[in-house]
């Protein structure tokens, strides 16, 4: 077992806001130390690229300091364009002689040149006894991505010892929370992107990041009605009575959602094409645009499977006193990705 010392705390950066989540470990069990979200300016992050540091940092920095968070050692996480993750099927080897083939041969499994990436991989042991090869999860993430997020923490005094993959994280807290083995889809929604992991007998066989997000629904809503950002957003989580609006708002709804069922609908399919006497127990929604009013019901009915919105801290302790449990209730499905990452202990 880990001290709560080591676990560091967990940064999720995305396009639309900043989530932190800090931990500690107690007994066999985790409770939560603090949380918080802040918002941040359209465009200031946009497909996992850090266009505007500045602000990102600022706003991390008010973060950890309204919360009073005094750890210095954090995790991130990333995705998008930058990032690769894929599977492959190598011969049994020892880990120093995989790691040699890896780096010897991994420009025939990623489309960037790897000069520029950092590069890890785990070795899933798929093998059998009479089958000497096994599945490799490979993960490649752009160096000048990875380094422009550790320099903008470094600028607010942060450290930086885990460096996580959006899907990957959403995996470590659902484990967490689901001992019990299923075969499930986790599907993260955000404002500009969709992460969906299927997990099959405890291993990720699916992996995909995908360039849709709730922020479709509340753009379309603002143009629809011409209202500002929040009234868009309050009306999309269903805060806000539809009243006369309800038709040409499930217009828009039934458009853009048909769109993400339908790449769900792909990733779903992937994985019965490869394990067909493996059916999914269900699909875990996750994010902000897990929370859009109607989808669990609309997806479940198009993919025929339970579909169950996730709450990271089901099984964590929080102090009543410092943490509303409505708010706690509210906020949970967003902070998916970043209590994944609070969950892990530093490396350095």
């Amino acid at each position: 077992m880990f001290s709560s010392s080591q676990l560091v705390v967990g940064v999720d950066i995305g396009s639309h806001s900043v989530k932190v989540c800090q931990l500690k470990r107690t007994d066999k069990a985790y409770s939560i130390v603090t949380l918080g979200s802040a918002v941040l300016p359209e465009g200031a992050v946009d497909d996992g690229a850090l266009n505007e540091p500045e602000i990102v940092a600022d706003a991390i920095s008010s973060l950890f300091q309204n919360l009073k968070i005094k750890k210095k050692k954090v995790g991130f996480s990333i995705s998008g364009y930058s990032v690769i993750v894929k599977k492959v099927n190598l011969a049994v080897m020892k880990e120093d002689e995989m790691e040699e083939h890896i780096m010897t041969e991994a420009e025939q499994y990623i489309p960037f040149d790897i000069q520029d990436v950092y590069l890890d991989f785990q070795d899933l042991k798929t093998n059998s006894e009479g089958y000497e090869r096994t599945d490799v999860m490979l993960v490649a993430a752009k160096k000048e991505i990875v380094d422009d997020y550790l320099n903008m923490l470094d600028s607010i005094g942060l450290q930086a010892t885990i460096v996580d993959v959006d899907g990957f994280a959403l995996e470590n807290t659902y484990e967490y929370n689901s001992p019990k083995s299923e075969n499930v889809a986790l599907i993260d929604i955000g404002a500009s992107k969709m992460n969906i992991n299927i997990i099959s007998n405890g291993i990720s066989v699916v992996a995909r990041d995908i360039v849709v997000g709730s922020r479709q629904l509340t753009e379309r809503i603002m143009g629809q009605f011409d209202l500002e950002y929040e009234e868009a957003e309050t009306l999309k989580l269903g805060g806000t009575p539809a009243e006369d609006k309800q038709q040409e708002l499930q217009e828009i709804f039934t458009s853009v959602c048909t769109q993400w069922v339908l790449e769900i609908k792909k990733a779903i399919d992937l994985y019965h094409s490869n394990f067909p006497n493996a059916p999914l127990a269900k699909l875990v929604l996750s994010g902000g645009g897990s929370k859009v009013a109607g989808l669990s019901e609309y997806l479940q009915q198009e993919t025929g499977t339970e579909v169950v919105l996730f709450n990271p801290f089901a099984n964590m302790k929080f102090s009543k006193r410092k943490i509303d449990p409505n708010y706690l209730q509210d906020i949970g499905p967003e902070m998916a990705i970043a209590s994944g990452i609070a969950i892990r202990p530093s490396v350095i």
